[in-house]
């Protein structure tokens, strides 16, 4: 008996010993939004009444031509199997036409566009394709959690480039010390940004094009904003190309350059998970091995959907941002009617706004608070990078009359 309980013994301990993991996964262990979605759930469950403003997931629905399509393709048995690149052909080809007729890039569906899962999904894997271990990529901050994550699971370093709202939120390339230039491979950049809302201009692309070439860098563009950008308060009608310029504007013959982009915002399309990259054809080899070698592509039923999307009437697309318009209006002239002084974004569906006293250095702690009395979530800044502590970032995903309830309850709790 005393034999079996030792081997009992032994056995369980075996059975409880900490199961090791990989060392690219403890700089992940930290989240910040996964600390604020705990702290949504205690105040549900609490009894209050949740204003989620802290996701960038958009509430307008999916146009009906698209749906239409997608529906169509279920009942056609020939869309029930494996899609591989070559059956992808009609969906490259309608993305090229739409960035062709867009921005005045030809482009050959080929061999430089790849669909993608999401954008995130490309610019996760990408690094997998560019970096080798100890390698720098060059990220903004604050910036897309995603940009960071897919760089630690390449067994990546991060050099962080601070935007500024005294830079317009753009980096200054020059601040990178040289010793980091040198181990550095690749640049991820994205305007409009989230979370800043900040857009970049022509003549900053062209800027770090330049840059890229002269370092030997790959440039990464995630490009998710490209229709939700508001024209100056003239009455005129948005014209997002010249508001929101693609990088490949400023590297059309796509020498360092590569672009994301999502249907999630443009086409309010967040679900069907679906995307492109598109640019050097070099990079979209690349990266079509490694998410070969990680999934096939989505339904081709959602194919179809995307591509009712990009050749069908984009009425939708110009009545979606009239929409973010209003909220953004609404929400703003209500921040400022309590003391609250935001500046009014022209793109993007969210409002960066720096935090008041005594929350300037503890976004975390005002937005755990702010769910936990009020029931309004919002996204701390330092979720997003060092250098978005001290701000909060509003997703703008209800009718102006929620919104101007949720800065009701805010304006109590900051009283």
């Amino acid at each position: 008996m005393l034999v079996v309980g030792c081997w009992e013994s032994e056995k369980k301990q075996q059975a409880t010993k900490k199961m090791q993991f990989a060392k690219r996964l403890q700089p992940l262990q930290a989240n910040v939004f996964a600390d604020m979605d705990q702290a949504k759930a205690k105040a549900k469950a609490s009894g209050q009444n949740i204003i989620d403003l802290s996701l960038g997931s958009s509430d307008l629905p999916a146009s009906e031509h698209v749906l239409e399509a997608i529906q169509e393709s279920l009942s056609d048995n020939s869309t029930h199997g494996y899609l591989l690149f070559h059956g992808t052909q009609a969906f490259r080809q309608a993305a090229a036409d739409w960035y062709t007729q867009r921005f005045g890039i030809s482009v050959d569906p080929e061999t430089e566009v790849l669909p993608l899962i999401g954008s995130q999904e490309g610019t996760a894997h990408l690094p997998l394709a560019v970096l080798n271990p100890g390698d720098f990529a060059l990220l903004l901050d604050p910036g897309y959690p995603s940009h960071v994550g897919g760089v630690y699971l390449a067994s990546g370093q991060i050099y962080t480039m601070p935007i500024l709202a005294e830079n317009n939120f753009l980096p200054v390339f020059e601040d990178i010390p040289t010793p980091v230039l040198a181990q550095s491979r690749m640049m991820v950049l994205s305007y409009p940004h989230n979370p800043t809302t900040a857009i970049a201009p022509l003549s900053f692309f062209q800027e770090a094009v330049a840059f890229c070439r002269e370092h030997d860098l790959v440039l990464v563009h995630d490009f998710p904003y490209a229709d939700l950008v508001f024209a100056e308060d003239t009455g005129e009608t948005p014209n997002p190309k010249s508001l929101a310029p693609s990088i490949l504007q400023a590297d059309p013959d796509k020498d360092v350059s590569i672009e994301f982009f999502t249907f999630s915002k443009s086409y309010n399309m967040g679900g069907f998970r679906i995307g492109y990259a598109i640019g050097n054809a070099q990079l979209i080899r690349a990266l079509r091995q490694v998410k070969a070698a990680v999934d096939f592509n989505q339904y081709r039923g959602i194919l179809n959907g995307a591509i009712a999307a990009l050749r069908g009437p984009q009425d939708s697309v110009q009545q979606s941002v009239e929409i973010f318009r209003q909220r953004r209006d609404a929400f703003v002239t209500a921040l400022h009617k309590i003391g609250w002084q935001v500046p009014t974004p022209n793109a993007t569906m969210y409002i960066w706004a720096k935090l008041p006293e005594p929350w300037t250095n503890d976004s975390v702690k005002f937005c755990t608070q702010l769910v936990e009395k009020t029931g309004v979530a919002a996204s701390p800044g330092a979720g997003f990078g060092k250098a978005g502590e001290g701000y909060v970032r509003f997703a703008l995903v209800h009718e102006p009359a929620i919104l101007e309830m949720a800065v009701e309850r805010m304006a109590g709790f900051l009283r």
